[in-house]
């Protein structure tokens, strides 16, 4: 075993990275800390891989590796790492490093898994030792943990999906149908939303998806309604509706949405009010968080919730792990609605569940013979779908929104090349100059201050902050956070070249030079308060309702008196800036924290192609923030990098669920 006093491993030299510092100060055997040395691995997966090794008397350096980098692929989102493939695909963590991943000392892939699976640290296979934290599948490795989840999650979902359905009036359901969801011509719909009402009605296992304006909010409003007449024409109470979703401001969102929603419903006041009184949570809320106990939720398979409809809003940002303590939770007999974009950045923890619940339906229906026929007897309309085989039984369930009605014509066309991946249609689109959208070919290290290219930028945001801070000095609230959502600069990272922080920077030395008086004197542990100010919150507040992820301004309501103001679906939420406990200025935001707003025009700015984070699905997400006008900053290296590079993230979920898809990608080497 080395000491830390041991000679640098020569894949570290000229990093620039000190073993000893931070995240990358490891000590254990040399080959693990060559990887540590190489940004491939860090201190904490080397701490837990040597850990471990110690608790069994002892592990080869073959051995600790995996499990290091079992514990890496949790961390970057993965659910396990191949010992087969993970030589050719690992990567550094530290984009700058010059390092050679192919020069590590890498185990020969023939014999490393045998090694691995006779290790008293392993179970092999499903019935393997129920005690060991680790289950190899071939050359697939797993921490214990996350395969216990995805089998459970694949089982639980299955089981819902062949259970016996519940109980429906389909005359009732029919006439509800084309009340809340009328027919329209071919041009304004294509009768998706009341495929996925009706789907929703039918099945305890439901999954509405879509992208941004697809009217999956609108959706969901209306299946509400649908259910509470629905047990009023069986003699029913009116059902126990959970509404949830992974963060605050998603939660808050969708009841907002869902409440603007319910007063265009054509149903009568009953049913409006009920919908009305439906509340939003997060989803640790719901299944009850308990920090430091060993059960982690209150409610779980012996404890469930007491809900007979839960519908989970952004799913696709709910994780494997949380995933599976929801469907543990929810009665077997309960309606379950997973909403969500699959095409949208994922949970920053392992698993990418929505995506691969939804599977081959992101193409198009895929349903039964018997779950086709049932909904064309509810809906009255035509449905065409594929057959997906008996045995992806959850497909039954799935409707996919295509329809959009937020963009202009000249951003949806931009989202489309994008989800299609095909990176030459995009750039011949962007080069050919399309209305509503303008492409600065630039690298993120121009020179904020100085490069000719952003005048146009640079006039758009300082016309916006001017009207901001007009309307804030005025005390209008309402117009001030219009003129806020009018403009919005969103970063791939956070810090370094191109990121927010130095766009907030160079954004706030815009704004102070053209606008008399901006920034104000009265500072304050948050910064400095003024009419104006752009926010953007950092932590949730559920005392004053305020989450993660919020935008707001800061105006004077008069006398001087400041009040910081967020929009709640044309109502203003009204705060003293000094309970504002975690804000910072909004000029320029991360993509991920974007995730879920919308505003007109946006500013996109890409990293280098060589970013670990520079993804299509990073890239649909910040172009589908913009309603009506789009601006990408970016390279055409860094464009074809993220149009080509979709998330992998790797799991086996999809394949349990969609056997002869996985099937057919195994065969295929995909």
């Amino acid at each position: 075993m080395s000491d830390l006093r041991a000679a640098p491993p020569a894949a570290s030299r000229g990093t620039g990275l000190d073993l000893h510092d931070g995240r990358r100060s490891v000590s254990g055997p040399e080959a693990l800390r060559a990887f540590s040395g190489a940004t491939v691995l860090e201190a904490a997966d080397v701490h837990t891989a040597t850990t471990l090794g110690h608790l069994v008397g002892g592990a080869g350096d073959e051995v600790l590796l995996a499990v290091a980098l079992a514990v890496r692929a949790v961390r970057l989102g993965h659910v396990y790492v191949d010992l087969a493939s993970v030589a050719a695909t690992a990567a550094p963590d530290d984009e700058e490093a010059a390092v050679d991943v192919d020069g590590l000392p890498w185990p020969d892939p023939s014999g490393w898994a045998a090694l691995v699976a006779a290790s008293p640290l392993t179970a092999a296979g499903p019935d393997g030792p129920a005690d060991r934290p680790l289950r190899l599948f071939g050359s697939r490795l797993y921490l214990d943990r996350y395969w216990r989840h995805e089998r459970n999650v694949a089982d639980d979902l299955r089981r819902r999906a062949t259970a016996e359905q519940p109980a429906v009036d389909l005359e009732a359901l029919s006439s509800s149908l084309d009340r809340l969801l009328p027919r329209r011509s071919a041009e304004a719909d294509d009768g998706l939303q009341r495929l996925a009402a009706a789907t929703v009605v039918l099945r305890r296992l439901s999954v509405v998806a879509g992208g941004p304006g697809t009217g999956k909010t609108t959706t969901v409003a209306r299946i509400l309604a649908l259910l509470h007449e629905q047990a009023r024409a069986l003699g029913q109470p009116p059902p126990r509706v959970a509404l949830a979703a992974p963060t605050g401001k998603a939660a808050a969102r969708l009841a907002e949405a869902v409440h603007a929603e319910a007063a265009a419903l054509e149903a009568d006041g009953d049913v409006r009010r009920a919908v009305l009184a439906t509340s939003a949570t997060t989803l640790h809320r719901l299944l009850g968080w308990q920090p430091g106990s060993r059960s982690r939720f209150r409610h779980d398979r012996s404890n469930p919730l007491g809900h007979n409809v839960v519908i989970v809003d952004e799913s696709s940002m709910v994780p494997l792990s949380l995933m599976a303590r929801l469907l543990a939770a929810v009665r077997p007999t309960a309606r379950l609605v997973l909403v969500g974009d699959p095409r949208q950045l994922a949970s920053v923890e392992a698993g990418a569940v929505l995506g691969d619940i939804v599977g081959p339906s992101a193409a198009g229906l895929h349903l039964s013979p018997p779950a086709r026929a049932a909904l064309q007897q509810a809906t009255g309309d035509a449905v065409v779908a594929t057959d997906p085989g008996p045995a992806a039984t959850v497909a039954d369930g799935i409707v996919v929104l295509r329809r959009v009605h937020r963009f202009g014509p000249g951003v949806a066309a931009v989202a489309e090349a994008i989800d299609s991946g095909d990176a030459d249609a995009l750039l011949a689109g962007l080069r050919a100059a399309p209305p509503e959208v303008t492409w600065i070919e630039a690298a993120p290290d121009l020179d904020l201050g100085r490069a000719p290219e952003l005048a146009e930028v640079r006039r758009a945001v300082v016309d916006a902050a001017t009207a901001v801070v007009a309307a804030a000095h005025d005390g209008d609230g309402a117009g001030a956070l219009v003129a806020l959502r009018s403009v919005q600069v969103l970063c791939a990272h956070r810090r370094g070249a191109g990121g927010a922080a130095a766009w907030r920077a160079e954004i706030d030395r815009w704004l102070r030079s053209a606008i008399p008086g901006y920034g104000g004197a009265g500072a304050s542990r948050s910064g400095p308060w003024f009419p104006g100010r752009p926010l953007l919150v950092t932590e949730n507040d559920h005392g004053l309702g305020v989450f993660n992820g919020d935008t707001g301004v800061v105006v004077d309501t008069g006398g001087g008196r400041l009040r910081a103001v967020f929009d709640r679906r044309g109502q203003l939420l009204e705060v003293a800036p000094s309970r504002l406990g975690a804000v910072e200025s909004l000029s320029a935001m991360t993509i991920h924290k974007a995730q879920g707003s919308q505003f007109g025009s946006v500013v996109v700015v890409l990293p280098s192609p060589t970013s670990r984070i520079l993804t299509r699905e990073l890239l649909y997400t910040a172009v589908t923030r913009a309603r009506t006008a789009l601006t990408l900053v970016a390279t055409e290296p860094s464009i074809r990098a993220a149009v080509t590079r979709p998330v992998a993230r790797a799991s086996g979920l999809g394949e349990a669920l969609w056997p002869a898809e996985g099937s057919a990608r195994r065969r295929s080497g995909r």
